[in-house]
């Protein structure tokens, strides 16, 4: 049976202030537990002897030492994962949704890997997922970015990151006020994509000015021009804004490609603006569609 205490411990990571205190954050359902599983340790693991049965073949991977209801993964990894088994009336007690989905899982915050301003400064970022300066520099002048300059709503930004997985957009920059991406429900909305991205909190006005003069920093605006008659290049930055005030004056006075996105006819009134992750979709799209025809 769980204590009080425990629920009280794993419901306590709705909040912000207790995710970062104890540097944890909560997954739920087979698909977005399973896709963390894949890349990463859990720290507690809360599962149904349905779940648990189903995936007996994860059990025997990652060595599990059976104490009552209770067990330890992974021993042998040096990494341990505590594992209890949990009636579904327990689960909806730890559970975050209106319909618990068979397991709940806490996992580590990840580390971020060092920015473009620490690599320019020569900061020393420990446990870094990029190891070397000029192969931070390299990932700059070779990949698609996203930054995110105030993106306040979860369902939105936990689409984002989903989306960013899809088109192989492997790093997120977000600005300080941007929504917390390790929150439940930004976590439930990238559908175990939180596993494949990086998500790094900067000040995006001391990013861009990291930055080459000459690196494409990309954002839509409604002064922009056509999207779909622009050359994109296949790597830069693409800035979205806040969801009711777009992207913050300081941010675009430092965009140097601005792009619009067109409404169809030209002639015909239409919505003042599309949906955030709607417009980060269509740009993103149109960004590989392009690199897919330039690629031989």
């Amino acid at each position: 049976m769980l204590s009080k205490a425990t629920i009280k411990r794993i419901r306590s990571l709705e909040l912000k202030k207790f995710r970062r205190q104890s540097g944890l954050f909560v997954a739920e359902g087979p698909k977005v537990v399973g896709d963390l599983l894949a890349v990463t340790t859990a720290c507690e693991l809360f599962a149904t002897a349905e779940w648990l049965r189903e995936h007996q073949r994860l059990v025997e991977e990652k060595p599990m030492r059976l104490d009552g209801k209770s067990a330890v993964w992974g021993a042998k990894s040096g990494k341990t994962t505590t594992v209890t088994e949990v009636s579904d009336e327990e689960l909806r007690r730890l559970s975050f949704l209106q319909h618990p989905q068979q397991v709940l899982a806490t996992f580590p915050i990840p580390a971020s890997p060092p920015t473009p301003l620490q690599v320019e400064r020569g900061d020393l970022i420990a446990n870094s997922q990029l190891s070397t300066p000029n192969s931070q520099l390299s990932t700059l002048n070779s990949q698609l970015h996203l930054a995110l300059d105030g993106i306040q709503d979860p369902g939105n930004l936990g689409t984002i990151i989903r989306m960013a997985d899809w088109f192989g957009i492997e790093t997120i920059f977000c600005s300080p006020d941007t929504a917390d991406a390790y929150a439940p429900k930004v976590v439930q909305a990238t559908m175990g994509s939180i596993a494949r991205v990086r998500i790094i909190y900067q000040n995006l006005d001391e990013l861009i000015d990291s930055l080459p003069p000459d690196f494409p920093v990309y954002g839509t605006l409604l002064d922009g021009n056509d999207l779909y008659a622009e050359k994109l290049t296949p790597h830069g930055l693409i800035v979205m804004g806040n969801e009711g005030n777009g992207i913050s004056e300081e941010i675009r006075r430092k965009i140097n490609r601005r792009l619009l996105i067109p409404h169809f006819p030209e002639d015909r009134a239409t919505a003042d603006s599309l949906n955030v992750a709607i417009a980060t979709a269509i740009t993103c799209a149109e960004f590989r569609r392009q690199q897919r025809l330039s690629t031989p």
